[in-house]
């Protein structure tokens, strides 16, 4: 995964002193298009009960060489209809908040999967690794 330019931004200026960065909630999302690094062009599912997906420190392993992965496996909601008129889920995407909010990260999914009437879209314990290089 990547991190975007807003993330980037807040960790120097915490590493440099000049504003303390505490770290929110972190919430999975999902997209049907390549985000951007400042935060524009992702394209999360409508309707069908799709929801952002809350983690806590529980959900990460503890960061080591550089990076950090998904202790826990990433359950989205069941779709009650087909996500995004059945375009298929590229990309998971990291924020700061249930809806709207700061992306903080993104990376192309392993398998892009299509969403439909009663499936439930997951992605699995390790799943995810966030590096800054």
């Amino acid at each position: 995964m990547s991190i975007s330019v807003y993330l980037a931004d807040k960790l120097l200026d915490h590493q440099n002193g000049k504003t303390a960065y505490t770290m929110p909630t972190a919430y999975i999302a999902l997209s049907s298009t390549t985000p951007a690094t400042d935060g524009t062009s992702v394209t999360e599912p409508t309707g069908g009960s799709y929801a952002r997906v809350a983690t806590s420190s529980a959900t990460w392993n503890a960061a080591a060489a550089g990076s950090v992965t998904n202790a826990a496996a990433i359950t989205f909601p069941a779709a009650t209809a087909d996500w995004s008129a059945g375009a298929n889920m590229t990309y998971g995407v990291i924020y700061d908040a249930a809806t709207a909010g700061n992306m903080l990260s993104f990376g192309v999914l392993t398998v892009a999967k299509n969403v439909l009437n009663g499936d439930t879209a997951s992605i699995a314990i390790g799943g995810i690794t966030i590096t800054l290089s």
